[in-house]
């Protein structure tokens, strides 16, 4: 047992080493004086200097972060919907199809949803731009949501939800004021996941993106073909902090949500 205690610490180490590290190599040469990003030339704030003078990466890392907001929410009300409409429908017809449908693209490769989305958005004559990057995005994440929510769900008493109808609620209020804030820690992870998701695509923004909405992975993509420049480094970091900081935001929120849950059921 002592022997298979030592393994699994091992793993475990090896396995976070392997995720992480990267990372934190990244941060640490974000900071380095140096041109060349292989070499360490000393502790500065070149490059994020340099950084916040680019307009163009600047831009691109505003296009994602929109794009990221506005799928993740759009993403986690219909995922969420669809979650309840799986959970709480188990007999409607089509609901093998409506399943089906809902969770194709967690399966489907991302070139081919991205071709699909493009050759969707030429046939409506929409211009490819902000709100079709949006829309694609939200397309792509909103069945991690239901994934998400639908695991909670399936949990849940519902003899709660039944007790607010019975004291006289209709099916809408007892939803609202019982089952979501329930629900509200995994809805908030599925948000999470959503934004992270549609913050680290290039496939299918690639694909429907346009003239002026370019993302930041196109962007960092087109100039990494060229070379990694210091840059890169700095506002990956930026990144990196900011989804950090949302994550700890979300987490902290989720549970006192999940404590006034757990302490009283309005009604």
């Amino acid at each position: 047992m002592k022997q298979l205690f030592r393994f699994n610490i091992t793993a475990l180490a090896l396995g976070l080493a392997f995720l992480y590290v990267p990372i934190v190599v990244l941060v640490i040469y974000s900071f380095n004086a140096s041109r060349l990003v292989t070499v360490w030339g000393g502790w500065s704030l070149r490059w994020y200097v340099e950084l916040f003078n680019d307009a163009a990466m600047l831009s691109a890392a505003a296009m994602s972060l929109r794009v990221a907001a506005f799928s993740a929410t759009a993403a986690t009300i219909l995922g969420t919907l669809a979650a309840v409409a799986l959970t709480r429908g188990e007999s409607f017809r089509g609901r093998t199809l409506f399943s089906g449908m809902l969770y194709a693209p967690l399966v489907m490769p991302e070139v081919i949803t991205g071709l699909s989305l493009l050759l969707l958005f030429v046939a409506v004559n929409a211009e490819r731009g902000f709100w079709t990057v949006t829309i694609a995005h939200t397309t792509l994440t909103m069945c991690f949501v239901a994934v998400v929510v639908q695991s909670r769900l399936g949990s849940l008493d519902r003899s709660l939800e039944e007790a607010a109808m019975d004291l006289g609620c209709d099916p809408l209020r007892a939803f609202l004021k019982v089952t979501l804030p329930l629900i509200l820690p995994s809805v908030m992870a599925g948000w999470m996941l959503a934004f992270t998701l549609s913050m680290d695509d290039l496939v299918i923004a690639s694909f429907t993106t346009g003239p002026g909405s370019t993302t930041l992975p196109i962007r960092i993509y087109s100039e990494v073909r060229l070379g990694v420049k210091p840059e890169i480094n700095a506002i990956c970091t930026l990144i990196i902090g900011s989804i950090t900081l949302v994550i700890i935001a979300a987490s902290l929120a989720s549970k006192l949500s999940s404590r006034q849950g757990e302490s009283a059921v309005p009604l």
